[in-house]
């Protein structure tokens, strides 16, 4: 590595691809679904590089078109949890003894190869095993993991660059280090995001830490796929090593090693308060305390003033309540609309929501594709079921679920005038959006509602064109949500722009997307270098 003193480019977001009809980029993404459905991959356990095949199979299958095969991936054991360990650990007295700048530069170039020749593979594996649209697929798994990358390549170069700032004596030189944390990192990644399967194992990586990653069975496809995105980079093996299989059987073993060093998770509150508590448990067992970093859900709202612009209203609830299903930890759940907007709002609502198509997302005409299995569906239903039979709610659009081809579930609006209703209340991470119409006069009240309703606290926005409404939500708003929009939807945070993350039961709000999250994954060193240290033990003051 060079002895000069370069700095990391200062990235830019990457453009997202259109794929209008008749475009190159449209033909080859085409191309590349069509090979990646005509084939069944066998996805092996990657550990120290190897991998391992146990013969204990499970399968990946189109969520829309559930009797496709796409994989089969081996599950791991808790044995071999033990060799992931053993294999994060050889690996980590070189990675993380590594210049930070060989690391960064690692980083650039796999951001690259992301959206240059890996680009379509990564959309197409997005497309077909988690039901995205080439759209959704893009924005993520091709644009927001490389914004990932190369941000936090800056913002590593930008961290190891504060260092103290006080006027030292004579002679002192003083400095800090930032280091790896001792031990591996346990990383648990959701379905909904294939870049979220990527950063949750590559942002501790980058402060030169490694990883046991335990990727959601349903993100099985694109998880593997980044795995051979890692190694044609040039990451060294069992930086990352990859364990699919049953998260309970893959946790309780990796939370039970002495060099657990953090966790880094995204999914349910359920999952993560188990995984909390087994940590406290065990918290005299381990090496270190380890750092326990988390994002959960959301219970998301928005809140409309009567002076909101109506059809920049209908437009994002629309695109924040029903894109991929309303599978977003952002996605918009609940809203509260003044009563003076009602029947203005439902018909132009409906049938803008009317034209929303559902259906195969390789079919470029869908909006919407199915959710993720069967287990979700069930959920999903059952809260339809609910809205059906409870006299407060009326389902004005959707409510209905089909299973026979894949798991899909209509755009469904729910009216109710009980804003403690489930629907208002609990997550339901489907297309399911539900709205309770406020009297005109109680805006100040509903903001209370609003901010007193959910346990979570991720995303929320107020859409209004009088300022003084404006700043009434946002100041009682404050702590309701840790991503606010004004006049948009709660959803689509880019990196680099709007860093994500929630308090509250929504998670610990450490902010993808900030170079603060990095701090994280790092243990500081000071270091005093006295160039002229004393041969008196006295003091000035004990002369006579």
């Amino acid at each position: 590595m060079s002895q000069g003193i370069q700095a990391v480019p200062r990235p830019g977001n990457e453009s997202v691809r259109g794929y209008e009809a008749s475009s190159p980029e449209r033909a080859a993404l085409q191309a590349e679904i069509t090979r990646q459905s005509n084939q069944i991959v066998e996805i092996p356990i990657i550990v120290g590089g190897k991998e391992i095949r146990t013969g204990k199979l499970a399968e990946v299958r189109c969520p829309h078109d559930h009797s496709h095969v796409l994989a089969r991936y081996h599950e791991a054991t808790p044995e071999i949890v033990d060799q992931a360990v053993a294999a994060a650990a050889d690996a980590w007295h070189t990675w993380s003894e590594l210049d930070y700048r060989a690391r960064a530069s690692l980083y650039l170039r796999m951001a690259d190869l992301l959206v240059g020749p890996r680009r379509y593979r990564m959309n197409a594996a997005t497309m077909l095993g988690q039901s995205k649209t080439c759209h959704q697929a893009e924005i993520e798994a091709a644009c927001e993991f490389a914004d990932m990358l190369r941000f936090n390549a800056y913002f590593l170069d930008q961290l190891v660059r504060q260092q103290p700032v006080g006027e030292a004596d004579p002679g002192v030189w003083n400095y800090l280090e930032y280091r790896a944390l001792e031990g591996f990192i346990f990383a648990v990644s959701p379905f909904n995001f294939t870049a979220l399967g990527g950063n949750l194992a590559m942002a501790p990586a980058i402060m030169g830490n490694t990883i046991v990653w335990k990727p959601a069975e349903t993100q099985m496809l694109s998880a593997y796929y980044l795995m051979e995105l890692y190694k044609e980079a040039g990451l060294p093996d069992g930086v990352v090593n990859m364990l699919p299989g049953h998260g309970p059987t893959i946790g309780t073993r990796a939370l039970a090693q002495e060099t657990l060093a953090g966790v880094h998770f995204t999914g349910s509150t359920a999952t993560f308060q188990h995984i909390w508590k087994t940590v406290g448990e065990n918290i005299a067992n381990y090496r270190s305390y380890p750092r326990v970093v988390g994002e959960t859900g959301g219970k998301n709202f928005v809140v409309a003033h009567e002076s909101a612009d109506a059809e920049a209203l209908v437009a994002n609830l629309i695109r924040g309540a029903y894109e991929f299903q309303g599978q977003k930890c952002s996605a918009a759940s609940r809203a509260y609309l003044p009563a003076s907007m009602k029947d203005a709002f439902l018909e132009r609502y409906l049938a803008e929501a009317d034209t929303v198509t559902m259906g195969d997302p390789t079919d470029f005409a869908n909006f919407m594709g199915a959710v993720i299995d069967e287990r979700s569906f069930r959920k999903i239903s059952g809260y339809l079921d609910s809205a059906r039979e409870d006299p407060s709610c009326t389902v004005m659009l959707g409510g209905n679920a089909d299973r026979s081809v894949g798991w899909f579930v209509e755009p469904t609006l729910v009216v109710t005038d009980n804003p403690q209703n489930r629907l208002m209340t609990e997550e339901i991470f489907g297309p399911v959006l539900t709205v309770y119409f406020y009297p005109d006069a109680q805006y100040a009240e509903t903001l209370d509602l609003c901010r007193n309703t959910s346990p979570y606290g991720l995303t929320g926005a107020i859409f209004a064109n009088d300022r003084l409404a404006t700043e009434q939500a946002y100041r009682a708003l404050r702590h309701a949500a840790g991503n606010f929009y004004i006049n948009d939807k709660p959803t689509g945070a880019v990196i680099g722009q709007q860093p994500f993350g929630g308090g509250r039961a929504s998670g610990t709000n450490d902010k993808t997307g900030l170079g603060s999250h990095l701090l994280r994954w790092t243990n500081i060193r000071t270091v005093k270098e006295n160039f002229a240290p004393a041969k008196d033990y006295r003091y000035p003051f004990l002369s006579a």
